[in-house]
């Protein structure tokens, strides 16, 4: 388990895998699903990395204001 501190909205959120890989690949680098997916899958050796559940769980961490889902897939 991990707590990430959002500054903005002064909340704290307890998240696991695959949460901080996500957001440790992402740092402040703007990335397309597809990119994301395929340098996750690449790291940590995902042979069956699913898209759909990737883009799920970008949604969620926006809906937190953890992500920016400005770039799209």
């Amino acid at each position: 388990m991990t707590l990430i501190y959002h500054r903005t909205s002064g909340a704290t959120h307890v998240v696991d895998s695959p949460v901080p890989e996500i957001l440790e690949m992402l740092g402040d680098e703007a990335l397309t699903s597809v990119v994301l997916l395929a340098r996750l899958s690449d790291r940590f050796a995902i042979p069956d990395a699913d898209l759909s559940a990737l883009e799920a769980r970008l949604d969620e961490l926006g809906a937190c204001g953890l992500v920016d889902r400005r770039c799209g897939t």
